[in-house]
């Protein structure tokens, strides 16, 4: 399936929702806001007591089968939430530690506990390799006058050696929901903590380091109210979008029609979009119509509408179109 949640063969997927259905129509959605202990059941991540077992590969002869161990290597294995029995996630190495669910919610109740935060949605990806959890802050950054933006954090973890243990701060434009991901010189927006025997110590360090969300949401707010405070023209803005996505006089036609087309729709959410009402002709404006089309307009590989969408939305669960509003971000901040 293009959302890549999780799904179970009573009907069921691993993913929760507080309060607003999720595009891919998966899952459960609460008429409250989530605890901890809320999302980890309800979206199936509890007790899966991820861990390292020993590897072994088996060569067939005409004398027999010949058992051989494989060093350095581990296979990470969970207890599956619904049938209890032993699944494979992946191989990983033997400085691998797996990183449980109940830490990961555990990390974040702390920032709970510190910020008035709450649990807002959490899932299992690609049969349970990998698992995330987001909250929203109570804080709202207004640009301008009218403008609100909500404040996340998500985390991501992975079990099957794919990725590290990462916390990001995410920026939501309320008015057309899109992740405004940016990447600010004085603030940072993500921290990683790698999976290897200090992994739980390190995510101690993640909760001070996390302090930074703030110095983030800050630096974030003023950012965007100096774009604010600037006009664009749309020759301007194809000038940033020529930039995001080159294309040159020996592409192929098919590559220059995609940029035409591209340049089309960003210039009509610049332009006339409903989303852009009150910010309309300014760098911000700019800003929001690239990342709008970012994560809701661009090709999204899917044979039904529903399917469509359901790629986007993984798209702002993962972050894959975070390089392309980072950069657009650093054209376009002043």
């Amino acid at each position: 399936m293009a959302h890549e949640i999780e799904q179970f063969t009573d009907g069921t997927a691993a993913f929760v929702s507080a309060r607003k259905s999720a595009w891919h129509k998966l899952g459960t959605v609460t008429t409250e806001a989530l605890t901890a202990e809320d999302a980890m059941r309800l979206a199936a991540l509890d007790q899966w007591d991820v861990r390292l077992i020993g590897l072994s590969a088996t060569e067939l002869t005409p004398e027999g089968a010949t058992l051989l161990d494989v060093p350095n290597h581990r296979a990470s294995v969970r207890t599956h939430p619904k049938t209890g029995r032993p699944e494979t996630l992946g191989v990983v190495g033997t400085d691998y530690t797996p990183v449980q669910n109940e830490e990961h919610a555990e990390f974040l109740n702390f920032l709970v506990d510190e910020s008035g935060a709450h649990f807002e949605t959490a899932g299992s990806l690609r049969d349970g390799r990998q698992v995330f959890m987001t909250m929203k802050l109570p804080q709202t950054m207004t640009i301008g006058t009218n403008d609100k933006v909500d404040l996340y954090i998500a985390a991501f973890n992975s079990h099957d050696g794919s990725s590290a243990f990462r916390i990001v701060v995410t920026p939501v434009r309320v008015v057309c929901a899109n992740t405004l991901r940016a990447s600010l010189r004085d603030a940072k927006s993500s921290y990683t903590v790698r999976h290897t025997s200090g992994a739980r110590g390190r995510i101690a360090q993640a909760r001070q380091a996390l302090g930074l969300t703030f110095k983030y949401a800050e630096e974030f707010e003023k950012a965007a109210q100096r774009m604010l405070d600037v006009e664009m023209s749309t020759p301007a803005l194809r000038s940033v979008v020529n930039e995001l996505w080159p294309v040159s006089g020996a592409d192929s036609s098919r590559k220059k029609t995609n940029q035409d087309v591209r340049w089309g729709t960003i210039r009509k959410l610049f332009e006339q979009a409903d989303t852009q009402a009150g910010i309309r002709g300014t760098a911000w404006a700019g800003y929001n119509a690239i990342t709008e089309y970012a994560n809701h307009v661009a090709p999204a590989r899917g044979a039904s509408p529903e399917l469509k969408n359901a790629a986007r939305a993984e798209r702002v669960i993962t972050g894959t179109a975070d390089d392309v509003m980072e950069r657009a971000f650093r054209l376009m901040t002043v």
